[in-house]
């Protein structure tokens, strides 16, 4: 069996799906990428077991259909020192010894048999199917993804929730401390619908969507999700549970608001979080009329820090004690100039929106309150 394809191409799509691959295998043949030769288009697989990817590529030149297994980190770092030409694959399907031919040189090496790779699962015939351009996919796993947990006790958390209604589509993520909550009124569902899609896979869109252009076409069941991309498909297991009703701990009545720029509070903050307790990364926001003064000390080390900003603010003057690494994380995720911070009192939740939202958007971060000493 020979082919003929480009080293670049053949590169890139390799590099783009080998995070899938996990350090540790329980099955030595997950360590491989799965050729499939068919019909002069090359299909190559790779999976941890739960999640599997599949990109495909052009051929310049073939003479059978045929598959073979081939170490992934052995072929993707022989590759990566190529510059752009055509690559020649001879493959004994017998012995599976392989011969890559390029313009100075060659490489040989051994492969594996096609038949040990495991099969992707398939979806069941209850399977929900909907489209979403790909910028909405990647906006929402973007603005979700930082606030999802590493909770052994609570696996639902460790995911981005899928909701999914006649109207609109939202994307929700939150380990408890935090919540972002991104909805889109672009896209929506044929019916109701809701699925939590695990980390690494969300992980896996974020670094490919960027590439994609056109729509993604997500199909799901009770187990089992599949992303079907323009030169990619990814299934994965999803999560599996009940996602906490998230509008039930987002408050609707916020009588403090502070308008205030956005990247002059991540700034301030930056530098007043140097001189909080390690232990906690605890600030300070007091809030009076038209100022917010920011403030941390760490009583172990004696050093303290504080800041005032200009900001909008009409009201009662309020203390309220944010983790400050959080709320850099929170600021960080939205796009805005300008945020409104909206409070009720220290003890509960804090709401951060944008002060305009984007077209066809509603985006929410959300963040719990910490203590204050005074």
């Amino acid at each position: 069996m020979k082919f003929v394809v480009s080293s670049t191409a053949l590169s890139s799509h390799l590099q783009a799906i080998s995070r899938v691959i996990n350090s540790k295998n329980a099955l030595p043949i997950l360590d491989c990428f799965l050729f499939e030769l068919e019909d002069g288009k090359l299909s190559v697989t790779v999976s941890d077991s739960e999640t599997t990817m599949v990109t495909s590529l052009e051929v310049n030149e073939s003479d059978a259909n045929g598959s073979f297994a081939v170490g992934a980190k052995t072929i993707l770092d022989a590759l990566k020192e190529i510059p752009e030409q055509p690559l020649s694959f001879e493959v004994n399907v017998e012995t599976y010894e392989i011969s890559v031919q390029y313009q100075n040189g060659k490489y040989s090496l051994v492969g594996q048999n096609a038949d040990e790779y495991p099969q992707s699962p398939s979806l069941g015939d209850n399977a929900v199917r909907l489209e979403m351009n790909a910028d909405l996919v990647l906006t929402g796993i973007n603005r979700a993804l930082f606030a999802t947990a590493d909770d052994e006790l609570r696996p639902v958390m460790n995911g981005i929730y899928f909701d999914i209604t006649t109207e609109d589509i939202t994307f929700v993520a939150s380990d408890g401390h935090k919540l972002a909550r991104s909805k889109t009124f672009a896209a929506k569902g044929s019916e109701r619908a809701a699925f939590i899609l695990p980390k690494k896979p969300a992980s896996l869109l974020k670094n490919l969507l960027p590439k994609e252009s056109g729509s993604v076409t997500i199909e799901f069941d009770d187990r089992n999700a599949v992303f079907t991309l323009e030169n990619y498909r990814m299934v994965c297991r999803l999560i599996e549970g009940r996602f906490p009703n998230y509008n039930s701990v987002i408050p609707q009545n916020n009588p403090h608001k502070v308008t205030i720029d956005r990247l002059q509070l991540i700034s301030a903050l930056k530098r007043v979080s140097i001189f909080s307790s390690q232990a906690s990364s605890l600030i300070k926001l007091r809030m009076q009329e038209n100022l917010v003064v920011i403030s941390a000390q760490d009583i172990d080390f004696s050093t303290s820090a504080e800041e005032s900003l200009v900001c909008q603010y009409q009201g009662a003057p309020m203390s309220i004690g944010f983790k400050s690494t959080f709320l850099i994380d929170i600021l960080n995720n939205i796009s805005s100039t300008d945020v409104i911070i909206e409070l009720a009192d220290p003890s509960r939740a804090g709401v951060i929106v944008p002060l305009e939202q984007e077209e066809d958007d509603d985006l929410l971060m959300l963040l719990m309150p910490m203590m204050l000493n005074d």
